[in-house]
């Protein structure tokens, strides 16, 4: 295979669409799910809250506007291949496409420069959060989100031994998102990390929130594991913006990865219903 090469501006442009789509358009997974859910809301008031929650979504992608006030923090999970070479800096042509796509696009900035002390906005919602694995090949691909803070907020990481075993692995995800109650605004996605290390696992939970909510873990012990899941907190009653009902959650997703022979880590990545997210390749 011979060395591709790709433009600086390809990157650009490809980064700058995908997150003005991400916050435009809902993905098929997550619109299907709504619907499903709420044909089967029992809740007078849940139903009118998903009814709400779909029509806002439907206006957002005719209008091409944000489904939601908050357009996140910009994340990219990057699989890049080993036999691309770009003809400039990748992380500024990255970092440009956000910074046109929030600009361009009319998307809330909402990064601060530095995270205690000057808090001052940067106006164009840069940095961005960039997770890059090398893959064979020629092509880079890009998955993208925007995470909002309200369900970012409710996230938790805790460093679990193996004597805790499945059960353990279970009643802290359930705690997590016990005491997330109504703040994330439900219908939420849960992202679940298991395994790694103290900061592989919380990058596996961002990364699970991206996942399709139609999928499974290809693991049937962990597929199992998602939909008792996803049974247990939709059984919490909190339902569609907190307002009671059987609507908590539309889908938990669970990533794993090796771990030391002490440790069993474990990261929930909480995520609203405004589940961005939006996938490009380039290259071919």
């Amino acid at each position: 295979m011979e060395i591709n090469k790709i433009s600086a501006q390809l990157i650009t442009d490809t980064v700058r669409k995908l997150f003005m789509d991400c916050n435009y358009f809902i993905g098929d997974d997550i619109m299907s799910a709504l619907k499903t859910a709420r044909a089967g809301e029992k809740s007078p008031v849940g139903k009118s809250v998903l009814d709400q929650i779909i029509e806002n979504d439907e206006i957002a992608a005719a209008e091409k506007i944000p489904l939601c006030q908050d357009t996140g923090m910009a994340i990219l999970f990057v699989e890049y291949g080993d036999k691309v070479v770009v003809d400039g800096d990748f992380e500024q042509a990255v970092q440009e496409g956000v910074r046109r796509a929030y600009t361009d696009g009319y998307l809330r900035k909402s990064v601060v420069d530095d995270p205690v002390f000057d808090r001052v906005n940067t106006k164009d919602n840069t940095p961005a959060i960039i997770h890059t694995k090398i893959v064979g090949g020629d092509k880079i691909k890009f998955t993208v989100g925007g995470k909002g803070f309200g369900s970012e907020n409710m996230s938790a990481i805790k460093m679990l031994t193996p004597s805790y075993g499945v059960e353990g692995v279970k009643e802290f995800i359930l705690d997590t998102v016990s005491k997330a109650g109504p703040n994330p605004c439900p219908p939420i996605v849960v992202g679940v990390g298991i395994g790694g290390t103290f900061e592989r696992c919380a990058q596996l939970a961002k990364k699970a929130t991206f996942r399709r909510i139609d999928t499974s873990n290809p693991d049937p012990r962990y597929a199992e594991m998602e939909r008792e899941l996803l049974e247990s907190i939709n059984k919490m009653g909190f339902g569609p913006a907190g307002l009671g009902g059987k609507t908590t959650a539309i889908g938990v997703n669970i990533e794993t990865s090796p771990t030391h022979i002490a440790g069993m880590p474990v990261a929930v990545n909480i995520c609203c219903h405004a589940a961005r997210h939006a996938s490009a390749e380039i290259g071919g």
